[in-house]
């Protein structure tokens, strides 16, 4: 029985059924602050809007070099829409600008917990 997300909650589970993005960013420590803004802004915009769209949760360094975004889409199909949304678009030429990504889609396939 596959799991599918009701709620628009991170979902880490090996019968859920959805596709996870994890993003990482390397950015300069003076833009990290400035690069979760971007992110959570194009989020609040845009992504959390759009078909598919499930959670995103951004995640910074201690050492202020890195930022990370875990977001889970329903399907591949629906995350590279984003790349044809003019809107979506619009936010991606900012954050390119200060930090460098390296976006990959994963599917989960193991977890354990306490």
């Amino acid at each position: 029985m596959n799991v599918i997300p009701t709620e628009q909650n991170a979902t880490i589970a090996l019968d859920a059924d959805l596709v996870t993005l994890v993003n990482v960013f390397k950015v300069e420590p003076k833009n990290q602050q400035l690069l979760v803004d971007l992110l959570i802004d194009a989020t609040e915009d845009v992504m959390g809007k759009l078909p598919g769209f499930i959670s995103a949760n951004i995640h910074k360094s201690l050492d202020g070099e890195w930022v990370t975004n875990y977001a889970q889409w329903r399907s591949v199909e629906d995350f590279r829409a984003i790349f044809s949304n003019p809107d979506a678009r619009e936010h991606m030429p900012k954050i390119g600008a200060i930090a460098e990504s390296s976006p990959v889609l994963y599917e989960v396939c193991y977890t354990k917990h306490s």
